[in-house]
């Protein structure tokens, strides 16, 4: 699996930006999936996205999906362009 492992609490750290291929329809259901398994189940699933510093990947729950981001713990969002992979 690509992008360094970091905490979730670090993405503060890091300047997002879009992924080389926009993966948004593609992953639109495993990103619906996910919400269900962080709300219901609160399972974590690996999350890889796209900084200035490469791809990073954190292992966390989504708490919600809107058309353009997830949210994380904290009110942390992530950019859907910036999505690289999300797996369970």
């Amino acid at each position: 699996m690509v992008g360094t492992l970091i905490e979730k609490e670090e993405i503060g750290k890091y300047k997002i930006i879009p992924a080389d291929i926009n993966r948004v329809v593609e992953l639109n259901q495993k990103l619906s999936n996910a919400q269900r398994l962080g709300n219901e189940f609160k399972s974590k699933v690996a999350i890889i996205f796209q900084t200035e510093n490469g791809p990073k990947r954190i292992e966390t729950t989504v708490w919600s999906l809107t058309d353009n981001y997830i949210q994380i713990k904290s009110g942390v969002l992530i950019p859907l362009i910036s999505l690289i992979s999300v797996e369970f």
